[in-house]
């Protein structure tokens, strides 16, 4: 049975770093954690560290698909398992995501969440999502941006490079299902922080919005690739 590398992609995550890890390390089929510090300003990476982690550091801020781009091409793996830095205790529901994979029933698995706890945006980004995937390949996703994922080393090949920003995961889903993946959604009690409604709110749902479009710009046939 193959060790699962969980790798954490995280931008000022000082409060949540350390418990999410640990969450992590104590899963059994959890090889090693490493976070992926997107040049946080805060104690990120040190938190990190000191709950056991390898952490690479960006030299500037790369944003989420680029950071794990260029983190994830000098890691060897056979499953991959992407967690977010703020989950914390809840990271420790990602043992739902791995089973499937190692048991080969699944090639990529998806963690579903269930109803926000408090009104944020409007359901735009989701709703942009949940509409390409089904109109691109057929399948209707119930999480098409839940970033809580684990695959296979071919489903990664096959997906990389991942797209920039925000756009990754649905960029991720669209990729392995045109390539004939096995991909499925498994209910999670997971839960992480949530935007409001306020300018910070707005600023990044308005950042995954346009980047959740570019990466479906770039799947339509004629589309342009994505940068590198």
């Amino acid at each position: 049975m193959p060790g699962v590398l969980a790798v954490v992609p995280s931008f000022s995550e000082e409060g949540e770093i350390e418990t999410t890890v640990r969450s992590l390390l104590s899963l059994t089929q959890v090889a090693e954690v490493v976070v992926v510090d997107d040049a946080s300003p805060d104690g990120t990476a040190r938190n990190a560290r000191e709950a056991g982690a390898r952490v690479l550091v960006n030299g500037s801020n790369l944003g989420k698909g680029r950071s794990l781009a260029r983190a994830l091409c000098d890691l060897p793996f056979e499953v991959l398992l992407l967690v977010d830095g703020d989950l914390a205790e809840h990271a420790l529901e990602a043992g739902k995501l791995i089973e499937p994979v190692l048991e080969g029933e699944a090639d990529l698995v998806i963690a579903a969440f269930g109803r926000a706890s408090r009104k944020g945006g409007f359901g735009l980004v989701k709703g942009l999502a949940a509409w390409a995937i089904r109109r691109l390949t057929g399948r209707s996703m119930r999480s098409p941006i839940s970033g809580q994922r684990c695959l296979t080393r071919e489903v990664y090949e096959a997906c990389a490079p991942f797209a920039p920003g925000f756009g990754m995961e649905v960029a991720m889903t669209i990729d392995a299902l045109r390539a004939g993946f096995g991909v499925v959604e498994v209910e999670t009690s997971m839960s992480h922080r949530e935007t409001g409604r306020d300018l910070a709110g707005f600023v990044h749902r308005g950042r995954q919005f346009f980047d959740v479009l570019v990466a479906i710009a770039t799947r339509i046939p004629g589309g342009k690739s994505c940068p590198p």
